[in-house]
């Protein structure tokens, strides 16, 4: 039997998300308490873990209290220990992880933080603010060959693998999208389907790794039409992610 998720949004525009496997019950990078709370009993579920992706504090600030009330254990990058509040088991790609009987993939995925992780549950990746649906993570600790190897990492699991990112940003990063690869057919009918839920009020998630190669401009520096878009038809690849990460980040 595969894994339940569920989505539960925080603040303004974060996702934590609930993930069941048997009796072993983990939210993923809880930014407060209280949504999570919530949804653990509107299900009559109990929270045995608590995995982070990074350390800032939308992702973590649930952390402690979570902890507190239900005697969860704090799993996150172990490279970044000391910054991730409460925890228990660092984990890295060579120690992987097990949960629910799962063996989980544990890919390091640094430049938005430096301590920055992937968890891969049963074909779903837990992206963070590294990968987002149609967008990446801001260089917060890293420079663009470093998240651009972190994306071509998770650009190596299979297309059909789910993303489940950390927050709903995808109709500004389609809108952003269009800019740099308007005759993209994919990319227009997904912002359709985009634009249709979130005017529903629903969630754009999940994703799959499929759908982010076809349609998000920071995995696609090998398009002729963005590199037409920037006039970098003849640049590197990581130069190309720049220049787009760039013009992004003042979008």
């Amino acid at each position: 039997m595969s894994v339940e998720i569920v989505v539960v949004p925080c603040l303004s525009d974060n996702y934590a998300y609930l993930v069941k496997a048997g009796d072993a019950c983990a939210v993923v990078d809880p930014s407060e308490p209280g949504p999570v709370t919530a949804a653990l009993s509107a299900r009559g579920w109990r929270l045995t873990h608590i995995l982070n992706t990074h350390h800032h504090l939308d992702h973590t600030g649930g952390n402690l209290a979570l902890k507190q009330a239900a005697g969860a254990i704090v799993v996150g990058p172990g490279k970044d220990a000391a910054r991730i509040p409460g925890i228990d088991v660092g984990v890295d790609e060579s120690s992987g992880w097990d949960f629910g009987g799962r063996k989980v993939q544990v890919l390091e995925v640094p430049a938005h933080t430096r301590g920055s992780i992937t968890f891969v549950i049963d074909g779903n990746a837990f992206t963070g603010d590294t990968l987002f649906a149609m967008g990446c993570g801001r260089l917060f600790e890293g420079d663009p060959g470093m998240m651009w190897a972190s994306l071509s990492k998770l650009m190596r699991l299979p297309d059909a693998t789910k993303v489940w990112c950390g927050h709903e940003y995808t109709e500004s990063n389609g809108r952003f999208a269009l800019t740099l690869e308007a005759g993209n057919q994919a990319l227009q009918e997904r912002m359709k389907r985009v634009r249709a839920a979130r005017g529903a009020g629903q969630t754009s998630m999940p994703s799959d790794m499929g759908l982010e190669k076809a349609t998000n401009p920071f995995l696609r520096v090998s398009s002729p039409e963005i590199r037409k878009s920037l006039g970098m038809e003849q640049a590197g690849d990581v130069a190309v992610f720049g220049e787009i990460r760039r013009r992004k980040d003042s979008f």
